[in-house]
């Protein structure tokens, strides 16, 4: 009872993994499948619930192609394309599904495997004294159909069970099969609760690398987890952006695509849309496929399809002639000489994928060649293929069909078809590939147990369990005939190497597969992939590589902008912002320059930023200069005129001491201009203002002392006043001096605490650099100008009330005159000189400087200069003291 419980649970387990492996596409399938493999479960239930003698229930599932032997090897294969549909009354037993549409190339399979068992048998060094046979299945493409062969191959087929038990031992010992990913996960599930060895040679979805699911499955083809990924740097390697997809609506295509689509987000390729199709799917559906890849931008597909379901997209696109479209496939199709052939496919020119790489197998053109109906009489897949290959009829009822009769003489030399054709031996070389692995686990198995050979029993399989041959299959690695190093990693998977294929035009004008590039999973990542694109055919056998984008490429010194609700490999092309650059296509943001570059006009390259300041190469800094210079000669032809005439009374007049000194301080006031001019340092930057304040109070001292000693020498005329023995040149030089000292004690003061420095203002301006001088010290600064203020402000006052006092030759009018102009031109200036820096503003300051000096040179001395050189007859002392005539009433 117990034994019967947890077998019972044990093909629970079985029915729940078979419906949960099943695939979308086809809903009639899944449910058929669940209806196979529930009443193969409830026969095996009620034989051991039924007692010691037992029958079996249904039709048994005969193999299409067997041979005996001492350890036999099951293959499932799907050798016809479908199955007829049948409408169950659910009155009557049914009848077991019809298969119908011989498919060569897994013929082709089918016959490898048996070919690859000869040859091991033939072998003194692999298995010697051990025969290997054989049971073949056709799965005819249908999931339950493949989960009944699986079920007869793990059961055998006898029609009668042994009266003492209703179980027996595995009939095989591994498994080859299947050719799809959906129908292998199915067989999978099944004869893994048996653990029996499942070995596919076409099976690429990378769902059967899940080793909790698939605990006995392996496969000699590589897992599509390295070929999307593949796929994917193969699309980016041509600069392709925005593609199409299409794939099978199928365990095998969606996972392959869904790992194409994560592995193409992660190079930046977009998807533009991804297309469903299945080979049951009815025509309406294909169309709306078919229109969704005309309205597509997108001219790369990447077509991730089983060759079955391809056929019925192409035959419509070839309808409705779509072309100029670049294909990019997957191994399942992209070697398919079917459609190669096929003149209607013209539009595959071009066409790209990664297939697995051609083998040469010695004998198997022969082997294939040499299959005749006649050496299995009565089995009707061989007479099935030899009618379809010679399109004849061994019935003569089937002459009406326009058939000609078999006569068994036909030979295979002269076919042309997929079965017969060797020159691509890709898939079928894994086949064999499979076959030698099983061969190799055994052979391990039986030298770690050599009891097993001096059993007299000639049925050495009956010895050992599947989960033996397991265990041993895990260990393998040894080298095929063909050169390939075989061996399996932990999930079950070989190493995954492709050859780069491209459709291309023969001499003939058949198509031909060309091999232009090579990916090895097992090289580091930098090496893996290796490619020839020099011989490279393209869409419609153009030689120019088509181009599939959203959007073209950002130019250099612009950034992509994502478009709102598209991609992102949809954008406009906006331009950097001013100090940012892009110095690569397609940036997706611009790179801001370095505190002292600026982008350049295209924004694709940082340059220097202009640095301003007042140079003396510059027509501002020389006609500045050239004004200097002009006041500086003006003053020394002004002091040289009066050291000339020092002995007239217009020159002694006003004290011809503070005279002279007043013009040597207006000479330095000129020549502290150039300080202004040229690239600010340090010495410039503390001289430059050390020398304006000091020289100008020099120069408002001397006016300011002429100012008193105009003021006081008309005071002293009056009756008692003595007031000139308090204001004579001595203190007149002492006063001057006591307020150039004041400013010379400021200016130490400043340059003491912190003096100006150079300074590159970026602030004011992006795009350039102001060299300028920094004040330092604020308060220093302004107390020089304001100090200069001062003294200007007194001495206008103390010239304007001394403006009317009666003299013939009143100074005090013409230094009114000069100070109104100085105050005006200073107050001008310090707006100016706040509100922005730059060179206009040092052009500004020494536009004051000149003005103001060139209008105290002119208004106090100007006068003088008139009289002695075109009024000498005023130049007396008459003339100087004499009182000018009062105003007539």
């Amino acid at each position: 009872m117990d034994g019967s419980a947890g077998s019972h649970t044990q093909e629970t387990q079985l029915l729940l993994q078979v419906t949960d492996s099943c695939s979308v596409p086809a809903a009639l399938m899944c449910t058929r499948m669940a209806q196979w493999t529930t009443l193969l479960l409830l026969m095996r239930t009620n034989a051991v619930m039924m007692g010691p003698a037992c029958r079996r229930h249904g039709q048994a599932a005969l193999p299409q192609l067997s041979e005996e032997g001492d350890v036999i090897i099951g293959g499932v294969f799907s050798i016809h394309r479908t199955t007829r549909e049948t409408i169950h009354s659910f009155t009557s037993k049914p009848h077991s599904p019809s298969c119908i549409s011989l498919n060569y190339r897994e013929f082709q399979f089918a016959q490898t495997m048996i070919f690859a068992i000869k040859e091991i048998n033939n072998r003194t060094d692999l298995l010697p004294g051990l025969s290997l046979g054989y049971k073949i299945y056709d799965a005819c493409g249908s999931i339950p159909l493949a989960i009944r062969s699986a079920m007869a191959l793990m059961n055998g087929y006898e029609e009668t069970l042994t009266d003492t038990s209703c179980s027996t031992p595995a009939a095989v010992q591994a498994i080859i099969g299947e050719s799809g990913s959906s129908p292998t996960i199915a067989l999978s599930s099944a004869v893994g609760l048996f653990h029996i060895p499942l070995i596919s040679h076409f099976a690429t979805c990378a769902c059967l690398s899940n080793r909790n699911r698939f605990p006995t499955f392996f496969r000699t083809i590589p897992s599509d987890y390295y070929q999307s990924r593949a796929l994917a740097q193969l699309v980016k390697y041509f600069g392709w952006t925005w593609v199409g997809a299409v794939r099978s609506d199928s365990d095998y295509g969606n996972n392959g695509m869904a790992t194409f689509i994560e592995a193409a987000q992660q190079e930046g390729i977009c998807i533009e849309y991804s297309e469903a199709v299945y080979r049951t799917y009815p025509r309406e559906k294909i169309l709306q496929s078919v229109e969704v890849i005309k309205k597509g931008t997108a001219r790369v597909i990447v077509a991730f399809l089983a060759l079955g379901d391809i056929i019925p997209l192409f035959q419509e696109m070839a309808l409705q002639n779509v072309t100029g479209f670049q294909w990019v496939g997957s191994e399942s199709w992209i070697t398919a000489s079917r459609l190669a052939d096929n003149q209607d496919y013209g539009f595959l020119t071009g066409s790209i994928g990664f297939a697995i790489g051609k083998a040469k197998l010695e004998g198997l053109k022969e082997f294939l060649i040499s299959v005749h109906p006649f050496q299995a009489p009565g089995n009707d897949l061989l007479k099935e293929f030899w009618e379809t290959a010679f399109t004849c009829s061994f019935e003569k009822s089937n002459n009406s069909a326009g058939k000609t009769l078999c006569i068994g003489s036909e030979s295979l030399n002269g076919v042309k078809n997929e079965y017969t054709d060797i020159t691509e031996l890709r898939i079928t070389n894994k086949v064999y590939t499979a076959v030698y692995a099983v061969a190799h686990s055994l052979h391990l198995l039986f030298n770690g147990h050599s009891s097993i050979y001096s059993s007299t029993n000639s049925s050495y399989g009956q010895h050992f369990a599947p989960e033996q041959v397991l265990k041993y299959l895990r260990n393998i690695n040894f080298t095929a005939k063909t050169g390939e190093q075989v061996s399996f990693d932990a999930n079950g998977d070989p190493v995954a190497r492709y050859e780069l294929v491209n459709w291309q035009l023969a001499e003939k004008g058949t198509l031909q597969f060309k091999t232009v590039g090579l990916y090895d999973a097992s090289l580091p990542p930098d090496r893996r992939f290796i490619m020839n694109q020099g011989n490279m055919v393209w869409a419609e056998g153009q030689l120019q590589k088509p181009r599939s984008v959203c959007s073209e490429s950002c130019p250099l010194g612009t950034r992509k902008a994502m478009q709102r609700g598209r991609p992102v490999c949809c954008y406009d092309c906006v331009p950097c912002a001013e100090g940012e650059i892009s110095n690569v296509t397609d940036s997706n943001d611009c790179i801001p320059c370095d505190l002292e570059y600026w982008s350049n006009e295209k924004r694709d390259r940082c340059i220097f930023k202009i640095v301003e300041f007042l140079s003396f190469e510059e027509i501002m800094g020389i006609m500045l200069v050239i004004f200097s210079l002009f006041g500086t000669c003006v003053t020394i032809l002004v002091a040289v005129l009066f050291f000339m005439y020092r002995q007239t009374p217009i020159v002694k007049a006003n004290n011809s001491e503070l005279s002279f000194l007043l013009l040597f301080s207006l000479k330095l006031c000129f020549l502290c201009s150039l300080t202004f001019i040229g690239r600010p340092s340090e010495w410039s930057c503390m001289l430059r203002h050390t020398a304006f304040g000091i020289t100008f109070v020099l120069c408002i001292s001397c006016v300011l002392g002429k100012t008193i000693v105009v003021l006081m020498a008309f005071r002293a005329t009056l009756p008692g006043s003595n007031v000139m023995k308090w204001f004579g040149p001595l203190q007149q030089r002492l006063s001057v001096l006591a307020f150039t000292l004041i400013q010379v004690l400021i200016c130490v003061l400043w340059l003491t605490i912190s003096p100006p420095f150079p300074n590159k203002n970026m602030k004011h301006y992006k795009e350039k650099i102001i060299l300028e001088c920094d004040v330092g010290s604020a308060l220093g600064f302004w107390a020089v100008l304001g100090y200069i203020g001062l003294l200007s402000v007194l001495c206008f006052i103390l010239a304007f009330l001394a403006r009317k006092l009666p003299d013939n030759f009143n100074e005090a009018k013409f230094i009114t005159f000069s100070m109104l102009i100085f105050c005006a031109v200073w107050i001008t200036f310090i707006p100016a000189y706040v509100s922005s820096p730059g060179k206009f503003t040092v052009a500004v300051e020494i536009f004051a400087i000149l003005a103001s000096s060139f209008g105290l040179l002119f208004c106090i001395f100007a006068p003088k200069c008139y009289v002695i050189l075109f009024r000498p007859e005023q130049n007396t002392k008459k003339n100087m003291m004499g009182k000018p005539p009062s105003k007539a009433l």
